[in-house]
This record gives structure tokens, C-alpha cells and sequence, in this order.
């Protein structure tokens, strides 16, 4: 059997395993290790395994994983989060469409503080969702604003999603994070202009709170402003040590996750039940990725062992003649097309053997490689039939939300979202300026 068909035959395997629902881990890591068996018997299939579980051990930037998910759980489940809407929902909800826009500044400093779309959608839905539909703003808007900023999650940094691509791709974790971190906030403005733009022309999909509700007293107000701005001064406390290389990566993730705690327990909700839930749910993430990273190390390695990067670069490159402006597109809906079915890391692990060595082979950097898999991963989340998002939110929304009217309110927001991945590929500095300043320093 040729090296190319048994490539297929890998790629095929493991698409049908994980179409029948199998654990992603488990499906991606038990083909590679029967492919690594039988390619090379008992000794170089163990091997495989073997060193992959030892690359990941002594990968030291790991160790920023369980920092931020638990500095991101402390904040969700003492509550600290919940402080960030009152604030918006005082200072901005005298506007059309203030709430909206005060949801989207709430989703990227839930971002900051988890790395996770999840815990965005979750906070979102639970806090934001319920006060906007009571304020008569209109549904579709709504969902559609809430699954976009949740989306933010895995694009600004701390993202656990580019910690998983810069141990695939080898490449640094902090110029990852860095590179992420204007892109996020770019598009987190361009959710706000359009909220802006449709409120104004039609001020009945953001209604303005009433005179009473905003009649809130000015120290009240205050008050607010430094409990909302709390999670943004320990993001600061964590982040300003890094980009100023007093500290490393991985000691400003402890940083982060010690200032949460702190903050926690000097607010009073550090609780025995807040604590365990926080650890408890750390460790389950943590262990998730972990099995995933191993499983994609494994499969990357037989990979490389087939020879199919090369294969696949030859047939693009050479037999198809394809410009790498064209096969960069092409990868990019492929994502779209794989993220109707499957989340993120599912997606990563199963391309990132074929697609960054080929992205590295064309002469395109990895670290803007990485801001653009990213931002089409989040395009793909909300990309009907089966985006993730679109079922996350169908799954915490109220009753009155039907399917067919998530559905319907993504579609500004995709557009919105693909201009951005257009500008970014145009202008690729903005992804890389910030991280060539810091590491240049």
C-alpha cells in the first residue's frame, strides 16, 4: 500500500470515528498510534506514543493552561464577572443600542480573563441575554451579538486555542497571544459600529433605558465603574509584567491567576463551593487539552514519518502550479467547511500536520498564520447548518429564541468577521506588529 493511500486512509478513519460521536482525543490518537503499529511494528508504534507524551511534559508554556482556565473560573463563579454588565448597563445604557455595545466590552474581558469561547457564551447568555430581551431589544440582534463577542474568546489572548496551535506548530505562545490581541480588539470595534449604524438608522432594535433607570446617583455610578474595572486591572496586573519583559509567560499567568484569587477572597465570594467548583473544572479542561495535544502530536509524527507534507506541497505547488495566495483561501474555507461539523481543536489537530508546514513552505509567517486560523474558526462557529455556536446558544437560550432566529442573526456578524479576516490577510502587520515590538525590545 502506497504512503499517499494510507494518508488518506488516516484522515478518512478518523473523520467517520469522529462523526459517530468518539471523544476527539480519542478518535485522532488511536488512529495514529494503529497507523504508527502498522507501519512499523510493536517498537516504532510505541515510540511514537512515547515520545510524543515526553515532548509534551517537557513543554514548559503548558503551564500557563491551568493559570488562566482557573484565574478564568475564580472570575466567573465569585461573580466578579457579573459586576462588569451593571457597570456597562449604567454608563452606556442611555444609548440605542448601549446594552449591546456594553455586551460586546463584557465579552472581551471575559476573553481576557478565560481564553474560552464557552465561558463567553455561557456568561452572555445567562447575564446579558435575559436584561436585553427585557428592554425590548430585538431577538435575532441579540443572539447574534452575544455569539459573536463569545467567539472573541479564542482570539484574545489568554486563548487556550493558540496555546494548542503554537505547540503544533512550534511556535512561542506569547508572540501568538500578542499577535491576537489587536485583531481581537479590531473586531470587537467593527461589532460595535455595526451596533452603532443599525441602532441609529432603526433605534427600535437597541431602545435606550428609560429616564428612571438611568437616574442613577453619580457615587452609586462610581461605585459600579471600580467593581467592573476589577477583572481589567488584574488582566493589567498580569499582562504589563509580560509585555514589558519583567516576567515570563508562564509567571505572568500565575500572576493572573493569584490576583483573581485575591480579588476573590478580598471581595468576600471565595468560597469552599466557588473554590472547589474553580478547581474541579480547571482540571477537567486542563486534562482535555492535554489528551488532545498528545493524540495531535502522535498523529503529526506519522505524518511526517509518510511523508505526506511533502506529497501534499508537491501536488499544490508544483503539479497544480497553484499561486499561494489561492491555496492560502482554499485553507482558510476549508475551515469554514470543516467548522460545520466540528469545534476548534478538532479542526486544528486534524489539518495542522498537513496545513502549516505548507503554510511555512510558501513563505507565509506561522505566527499570522495562526490569527488567521483563528479568526476563520470563529467565522466557522457560527456558520450554518451545524456552526458550535449556533447549538451553544440554542441550548441556554429562553424558549421565546427559536432556532430559525439564531440562525438568522448571524449573518451581519459573519460578514462583519470575513471583512476582518480580508484585512488582516491584506495587512498582515496588524497581527505582527505588537508581537515584533515586545520581542524586539
Amino acid at each position: 500500500m502506497s504512503y499517499e493511500l494510507i494518508a488518506i486512509l488516516m484522515f478518512s478513519t478518523m473523520m467517520l470515528m469522529l462523526l459517530t460521536g468518539q471523544r476527539v482525543f480519542g478518535a485522532i490518537g488511536f488512529v495514529a498510534v494503529m497507523a504508527a503499529l502498522f507501519l512499523w511494528g510493536d517498537r516504532g508504534g510505541y515510540d511514537i506514543g512515547f515520545s510524543a507524551a515526553m515532548k509534551l511534559m517537557k513543554w514548559y508554556p503548558l503551564l500557563t493552561l491551568p493559570m488562566f482556565i482557573f484565574m478564568g473560573y475564580v472570575l466567573a463563579e465569585s461573580k466578579i464577572a457579573d459586576d462588569l454588565y451593571k457597570m456597562f448597563h449604567v454608563w452606556m445604557g442611555g444609548l440605542n443600542g448601549g446594552l449591546a455595545i456594553g455586551t460586546i466590552g463584557l465579552m472581551v474581558l471575559i476573553s481576557a480573563m478565560n481564553g474560552l469561547s464557552v465561558a463567553g457564551m455561557a456568561i452572555g447568555a445567562t447575564i446579558a441575554l435575559p436584561e436585553l430581551l427585557k428592554r425590548g431589544y430585538d431577538k435575532k440582534m441579540v443572539t447574534g451579538v452575544i455569539q459573536a463577542g463569545s467567539s472573541l474568546g479564542i482570539l484574545v489572548p489568554p486563548s487556550v486555542v493558540l496555546v494548542l496551535y503554537a505547540m503544533i506548530a512550534r511556535q512561542p505562545v506569547g508572540q501568538l497571544w500578542l499577535a491576537g490581541l489587536l485583531p481581537g480588539l479590531m473586531m470587537a470595534a467593527m461589532f460595535i459600529l455595526y451596533i452603532v449604524i443599525r441602532c441609529r438608522i432603526n433605534p427600535a432594535l437597541g431602545p435606550a433605558l428609560s429616564a428612571e433607570e438611568r437616574d442613577v446617583p453619580m457615587a452609586e455610578k462610581l461605585r459600579l465603574l471600580r467593581a467592573g474595572l476589577l477583572p481589567l486591572g488584574i488582566f493589567a496586573a498580569m499582562m504589563v509584567p509580560f509585555v514589558n519583559g519583567w516576567t515570563s509567560l508562564v509567571e505572568s499567568s500565575a500572576i493572573g491567576a493569584l490576583t483573581a484569587f485575591a480579588a476573590a477572597i478580598l471581595k468576600g465570594r471565595m468560597t469552599r463551593k466557588v473554590f472547589e467548583t474553580s478547581v474541579r473544572s480547571t482540571l477537567g479542561i486542563t486534562c482535555m487539552f492535554m489528551w488532545i495535544i498528545l493524540a495531535a502530536l502522535a498523529f503529526g509524527a506519522v505524518f511526517d514519518g509518510l511523508g505526506a507534507v511533502r506529497a501534499i506541497e508537491n501536488l499544490f505547488t508544483e503539479r497544480l502550479g497553484l499561486n499561494p495566495w489561492v491555496i492560502l483561501i482554499f485553507m482558510q474555507l476549508s475551515f469554514i467547511l470543516m467548522g460545520t461539523f466540528l469545534d476548534d481543536t478538532a479542526m486544528l489537530v486534524i489539518v495542522a500536520p498537513l496545513y502549516v508546514p505548507l503554510v511555512g513552505a510558501m513563505g507565509f509567517d506561522l505566527i499570522w498564520y495562526g490569527v488567521l486560523y483563528t479568526i476563520t474558526t470563529q467565522i466557522a462557529y457560527m456558520t450554518p447548518p451545524f456552526g458550535y455556536n449556533l447549538f451553544l446558544m440554542r441550548a441556554m437560550a429562553p424558549p421565546e429564541i427559536s432556532l430559525r432566529d439564531i440562525y438568522g442573526s448571524i449573518l451581519p456578524f459573519v460578514i462583519v468577521m470575513t471583512l476582518a479576516l480580508a484585512i488582516i490577510m491584506t495587512f498582515p502587520q496588524i497581527a505582527l506588529w505588537l508581537p515584533e515590538y515586545v520581542y524586539n525590545k
